[in-house]
């Protein structure tokens, strides 16, 4: 079998854009009506007072800016702090789940960048951190939609589902199981977090994005890239998490529990996570024989600035460009399985033949996916 090729990418950009300065607002508003509801208790000593959040906070925490979501108006509301359920408004696919819609979006503007149609794809994985629906498959929804053939399925690998996705594409068109792939990391995080919360409630935004996988004999894309090498790794951990599962539907009393929805320790990731991404990236680029020198870009997880800031000085060797390492969190906030990914879409217009790019994946579980690919 020949060379695999990324032939395609496309993103789908919720509608609904919320700046820090909006979101802040609704959660201060948040901490007033909770801290005047408990103010017998916080003056008797039995609970603590929240603290107002800021832009100034926000930033400095995690550069982000805004981020998109399929809806914010329940976080404008002080007694709810979560999102209402967002229809997309599609008659013909009304009873199809949000997730989905979003991964049908993005799969059709990387079917475009392609070349490629629906029916050109025999296999379909959805790829991302957490799901709206478990059964049936909604791998197998979309490539019904989109009139796939072959099979389709479901994975997750927190924020490193793109690329581990991708790894799993790329095996199957190797062995001759499948002839084009459509890798899609659809990741609608917004229910799930815990938006009372000081510390979390400007992390995560909802996007999607999609990658076409085929051989590269059999691409016309202007847009190919060649996979030259990947690399992945896992290692347990529990510092970052949702608890959320079937063990809610049983124990209906802890439907509410902070502990069922998105919570880190940033600290204890910070310093145990990102030594092993760099030694990652090192060790891989070494088995290839090449020097960060030799890329003319990487495109990092966009978990925050000061995460990408820190790995990308320490694998370039200097304080990092935004051409040599871009980021979109500030727009898009943290996408977790999504972000290296759109990254790469939004930033790889300028690659000529034979310039060199460093895909890398790194998250929950803890994971780290990296690909080094070429412009063909």
């Amino acid at each position: 079998m020949g060379n695999i090729v990324i032939s395609g990418t496309g993103v789908f950009t919720p509608p609904h854009k919320l700046s820090n300065e909006d979101l802040v607002a609704g959660y201060n508003a948040h901490v007033d009506l909770w801290n005047a509801e408990h103010a017998a208790e916080i003056e008797a000593g039995n609970m603590t007072a929240k603290d107002h959040s800021s832009t100034a906070f926000i930033e400095k925490a995690s550069g982000i800016k805004s981020r998109f979501l399929m809806e914010a108006s329940g976080l404008m509301e002080p007694d709810r702090m979560f999102p209402y359920l967002s229809e997309m408004a599609e008659d013909e696919l009304a009873n199809t789940p949000v997730q989905v819609k979003m991964a049908l979006a993005a799969a059709n503007e990387a079917l475009r960048e392609a070349g490629l149609t629906g029916e050109d794809i025999d296999m379909v994985i959805i790829s991302a951190s957490v799901w709206e629906r478990f059964v049936p498959s909604m791998a197998t929804e979309l490539q019904a939609i989109l009139g796939a053939k072959g099979f389709a399925f479901d994975m997750a690998m927190g924020c490193s589902s793109a690329t581990f996705g991708m790894s799993t594409a790329f095996d199957a068109l190797k062995s001759g199981m499948a002839n084009k792939a459509l890798v899609v990391t659809a990741e609608y995080l917004s229910p799930l977090m815990a938006y009372e919360d000081r510390d979390g409630h400007f992390i995560f935004g909802d996007a999607a994005v999609a990658m076409i996988l085929e051989r590269e004999e059999e691409t016309d894309s202007e847009a190919a890239f060649r996979i030259r090498d990947r690399k992945l790794f896992t290692e347990f951990s529990t510092n970052i998490q949702a608890g959320f599962g079937s063990r809610v539907l049983i124990e209906r009393d802890k439907v509410g529990d902070p502990a069922q929805r998105f919570s880190q320790s940033g600290r204890v990731v910070f310093k145990e996570l990102l030594p092993k991404v760099i030694e990652h990236v090192e060790t891989h680029l070494a088995s290839i024989g090449k020097r960060v020198e030799d890329f003319k870009r990487m495109w990092l997880h966009q978990a925050n600035i000061n995460m990408n800031l820190f790995a990308s000085k320490k694998i370039l060797g200097h304080e990092p460009s935004q051409d040599e390492a871009p980021t979109i969190l500030d727009q898009y906030a943290n996408t977790a399985g999504a972000g290296c990914m759109i990254a790469f879409n939004n930033h790889k217009q300028d690659f000529k033949s034979g310039d060199l790019g460093l895909i890398c994946s790194f998250g929950a579980s803890y994971s780290i996916g990296s690909f080094i690919i070429e412009k063909v």
